[in-house]
């Protein structure tokens, strides 16, 4: 097959992985462009680091078929594949200082040593770790054997980076501000990144698309937006983002149509006291049962008159929230409601 332009990246058709009765892998279609940032986000043994597992060649398929750039992988070694794999744990050497791990991959390759290091140290410094060559792993702080890890993937040119979990070790701060460095790389680099999470965060915050796996199928692919504004089932609102589920019986009295509903606790606000509602916002009277402070806004659980609980997203900014017991009544633009498929 010719690699053109629109030939994808990697693509799955058809792919299945079975462990005996286990289908880790149950039939995922799938295409991620070149150059682009691509997660797979879901709970633990939805499928998705099986999946990376049969692009790293790691894992080989029951049944379908897998394309890397347009060449058939199945049955095709892993050290035969153009990608490479960041793993969560690092996997370095710690005899090895950090030069020597981020070449090691090229002495294997038969790369003469000037060479390796002079490719070795542009790994580093694309990296941010220019001048730390002859430290070892136990003299670098998490963030930093990341980077290590990184540029070790990075420095035999792969087509295609993997990235299992990669930052699920580091403290909160300190992977925000990868995230941030990951993304800024990948755009400049302008490889596919295929990255690997369960932290919904993560995946919304980086990826130029996302598949959420349930089951080992896909939910739902598509934008960071598409994915939080538009979740297609139950399973995708409830998983990515906080959502409150809404009953068909609760969105045909709300707006007149039967159909299970999501509605984002952003979404919501607080009417005070004889004010109306603008537009077509629909208004729905209720009691707070609970208020969670969590710095920027004040979380309201509530309870409507007509039975529906609700979680609201209020912003701490506003003013003080209404006490728990409290009457009030909230509201919500109409288009705030998205139907769902399984209704």
């Amino acid at each position: 097959m010719a690699v053109t332009s629109t030939t994808p990246a990697v693509s799955f058709r058809g792919v299945q992985r079975h462990f005996g009765s286990v289908k880790a892998v149950d039939g995922v279609d799938l295409d991620i462009a070149p150059g682009e940032f691509f997660a797979m986000l879901g709970p633990s043994g939805s499928g998705k680091t099986t999946c990376l597992r049969l692009i790293a060649g790691f894992e080989q398929p029951t049944g379908g078929h897998i394309e890397i750039f347009g060449e058939t992988v199945e049955g095709m070694p892993a050290y035969r594949r153009p990608v490479n794999t960041v793993f969560q744990d690092y996997a370095l050497f710690p005899h090895f200082n950090i030069l020597d791990n981020v070449c090691y991959g090229l002495m294997i390759r038969g790369v003469a040593r000037q060479e390796r290091y002079r490719q070795g140290r542009e790994a580093l410094a694309m990296v941010k770790l220019a001048g730390k060559e002859d430290r070892r792993p136990g003299q670098l702080s998490g963030g930093q054997r990341q980077r290590v890890a990184l540029a070790r993937a990075l420095v035999v040119r792969p087509k295609v980076l993997l990235l299992d979990e990669p930052l699920g070790a580091l403290d909160l701060k300190l992977r925000e501000e990868m995230q941030g460095e990951l993304k800024l790389l990948q755009r400049s680099l302008g490889l596919s990144f295929v990255f690997v999470t369960h932290d919904q965060g993560e995946a919304l915050s980086m990826a130029d698309r996302v598949a959420v796996f349930n089951e080992g199928r896909i939910a739902q692919v598509g934008s960071p937006q598409d994915i939080y504004e538009r979740p297609r089932t139950r399973f995708v609102a409830d998983f990515v983002g906080s959502s409150n589920v809404i009953e068909p019986d609760r969105t045909r009295a709300w707006i007149g149509v039967s159909s299970a509903a999501s509605l984002r606790p952003e979404k919501i606000t607080l009417l005070p006291q004889g004010v109306g509602a603008a537009g077509d916002a629909v208004v729905v009277p209720g009691t707070v049962t609970q208020v969670l402070y969590h710095g920027a806004i004040n979380r309201l659980e509530l309870r409507t008159d007509d039975g529906a609980r609700l979680s609201a997203a209020i912003p701490a900014a506003i003013g003080t929230p209404p006490e728990q017991g409290a009457a009030i009544r909230v509201s919500f633009p109409r288009r705030a409601l998205h139907l769902m498929e399984d209704a």
